[in-house]
């Protein structure tokens, strides 16, 4: 019994003696640390994120600040991208021109993430997000086309499943504004049900594909990062 309560004492002290070793090992907050991991702003350095805007403001992600030495090496992504010498290609070093920070590929990933914000929001009505991320005229049209849809009472229920092929089919500079287009086929399980739930569009069981083609905008003068949706069209 002595024997028990001497081991207890010890390890009681000895327990004590690690956790101010620890405590000084590794210190304590002191403003510097580093913030938890984000996997949505994974790779991007705090001067490479855009300023703060709306909550529902989705950033196409941008590259490097500074093109690197050269002019031609200053194209290397895109070339790599698109080859040399096509309409794209071109279209897409004018933009590059007038926004040393555009990368064909970065912004294919941010407009994945658009695609499915715009989608799912144009489905469930919401408005905010929708005003956001649209063109003035593409937000009056959608509103509308919701607005349409509430006064017959009819819900949309979507699900989005995820995009299948996405490209850019053309780039351009039209004054101070880049203009990229999109051609993006994904998978969606929709359905449009009346006001009894009986579903009048759609299936709810099956998944569908959808092929678009969007043109995504910003003014390269603006200090606001954002690009907006400014022209959609179905693919037949």
């Amino acid at each position: 019994m002595e024997f028990f309560d001497f081991g207890t004492i010890f390890f009681l002290i000895a327990a004590v003696v690690i956790f101010f070793q620890l405590r000084n090992v590794l210190g304590r907050r002191t403003g510097n640390e580093r913030p938890p991991f984000d996997p949505y702003t994974a790779g991007r350095t705090a001067k490479d994120a855009p300023a703060k805007t709306s909550e529902n403001v989705v950033s196409l992600p941008r590259g490097r600040k500074t093109p690197v030495e050269g002019v031609e090496d200053s194209y290397a992504e895109i070339d790599a991208f698109e080859k040399p010498g096509s309409e794209l290609n071109k279209g897409l070093r004018a933009i590059r021109d007038a926004d040393p920070t555009f990368e064909p590929k970065s912004f294919i990933e941010g407009a994945k993430m658009a695609y499915e914000m715009i989608v799912m929001a144009y489905a469930d009505g919401d408005r905010k997000t929708l005003k956001n991320l649209l063109s003035r005229e593409v937000f009056d049209g959608f509103v509308a086309a919701i607005a349409d849809r509430e006064s017959r009472s009819e819900k949309v229920q979507s699900s989005f499943v995820g995009i299948d092929k996405i490209n850019i089919v053309s780039a351009e500079m039209k004054g101070s504004e880049a203009h990229v287009t999109l051609r993006v086929v994904s998978e969606l399980i929709s359905a449009t049900r009346d006001k009894a739930g009986e579903v009048i569009d759609g299936d709810p069981e099956t998944v569908a594909e959808v092929k678009d083609v969007w043109t995504f905008a910003r003014d390269t003068r603006s200090k606001d990062p954002n690009w907006k949706l400014v022209a959609t069209e179905e693919e037949e």
